[in-house]
């Protein structure tokens, strides 16, 4: 395996002043294919390391230790592995090969020994041991475009959305078998669990909709009209609202979970980065900032969306969606994630990402 390459950007006063309690922003950069650990409050990057070709998706460990990132690569060009960082030493621990599998996209770390990772080009959810390296289980969706992947909280089920078929299938992780796909819609993609794990929300972001499943029944218990491309969703951590990133319009929507009526919705209004509109995905969204990337922090008080045509994350207030401020990432910023692992290693340099207010 190649070496990774890292860069470590610490200034040694700004981490003698993180409390310890902090979290640390961990953002992909697609083209860049590499991962960024940034501190949300100053902009500061506190460290980067490279990954993979075409990297998409995080997830991190139970112990908030190590993270998982699918290098997706891109349609001509698929990829086939998993990266796995060490998030207190920032560095690429090994590099899981999952051949025959092929685009892994969507991943889910829900135990200490298991992860779940979508697989397009096979059409599959494997189980990976991310310790040993190797695929444990490998369940067939026979859907196209298996693409994102959700776990319960008991770990004894996971769902997986099909962005071609347009549809959602519900996989019995104890037997290690399908149960059964269910109609969520056209260009079903986005997917969330509430808290209470009694609902799962899908994004169809062809339908403009968001279906709302019930998982006792596995059927879908309602449809809430969401256009604009509606392409990830997060769930706050009391489980009230539910906040979309709808890609077509370029904004971020709040949804209450209760009542699954329509809060709130805000502008990501970011200006675009240079030669946007040349890049593969502003087809999907011309003009678009392409609002994708969606984490709710910790304390459910901000929001953090990847602005991937702007080169910037943005964070949000949670109650207002107000703008708080906004973060340059280069590279298409896209998956995101966050850990309470502050990042260790000797000062060599600061690099402020100029965060604005």
């Amino acid at each position: 395996m190649k070496a990774p390459s890292i860069a470590l950007l610490f200034a040694a006063a700004c981490c003698a002043a993180v409390p310890a309690d902090a979290e640390t922003l961990l953002v992909v950069r697609k083209t860049d294919a590499a991962i960024d650990f940034v501190d949300p409050g100053s902009g500061l990057r506190l460290a980067s390391v490279a990954l993979g070709y075409g990297p998409h998706e995080v997830s991190v460990s139970p112990d908030g230790r190590r993270a998982a990132v699918t290098n997706y690569g891109t349609r001509e060009q698929p990829g086939s592995t998993l990266s796995i960082v060490d998030l207190e030493q920032p560095r690429e621990l090994r590099r899981i090969d999952l051949v025959p599998h092929t685009r892994p996209h969507g991943v889910a770390w829900f135990a200490p020994d298991r992860m779940a990772v979508t697989t397009e080009g096979s059409r599959h959810v494997v189980l990976v041991d991310p310790d040993d390296g190797r695929i444990v289980t490998a369940i067939e969706t026979a859907q196209d475009v298996s693409h994102m992947v959700a776990v319960s909280a008991d770990a004894t089920r996971a769902y997986a959305t099909n962005i071609g078929s347009g549809t959602t299938t519900a996989l019995d992780l104890v037997a290690g078998r399908k149960l059964r796909d269910i109609a969520t819609g056209a260009g079903s993609e986005a997917l969330a669990l509430t808290p209470d794990g009694r609902e799962l929300w899908v994004a169809a972001r062809a339908a403009g909709e968001i279906a709302v499943v019930d998982t006792a029944s596995l059927e879908v218990a309602a449809r809430l009209a969401l256009p604009g491309i509606p392409i990830r969703i997060a769930m706050t951590p009391d489980g009230r609202r539910a906040l979309v990133t709808c890609a077509g319009s370029g904004e971020l929507v709040a949804i209450d979970v209760g009542s699954r009526r329509e809060l709130a919705r805000r502008k990501v209004d970011v200006p675009l980065a240079p030669g946007a509109e040349q890049r593969p995905f502003a087809r999907l969204a011309p003009g678009s900032s392409l609002p994708v990337g969606l984490l709710v922090s910790r304390d459910g008080r901000s929001v953090f969306v990847a602005a991937t045509m702007a080169d910037r994350v943005v964070q949000f207030d949670v109650a207002t969606l107000e703008p708080l401020r906004h973060v340059e990432i280069g590279g298409e910023p896209d998956g995101l994630a966050s850990t309470l692992a502050i990042p260790r290693a000797t000062c060599h340099a600061c690099a402020p990402s100029q965060p604005d207010n």
